[in-house]
């Protein structure tokens, strides 16, 4: 049980780390915010959070 419940915050913390999480939340307020319009595919969201993630390098390494 111990060790399900580590490997489970091991990959919600991977998760939240490299982004993957961020199409669900992007899902669960367009539902919210937009009922009556589709939300993006997958890969359009994806796109799109690149090319801003491009347009605004931070403090980024690369």
């Amino acid at each position: 049980m111990r060790l399900a419940r580590a490997l489970g915050g091991v990959r919600w913390y991977l998760s939240e780390l490299t982004g993957e999480n961020q199409y669900a939340r992007y899902l669960r307020r367009h539902s919210v915010t937009h009922p009556q319009a589709a939300p993006l595919s997958r890969r359009e969201f994806e796109r799109q959070r690149v090319d801003r993630a491009d347009n605004r390098p931070g403090s980024r390494c690369c």
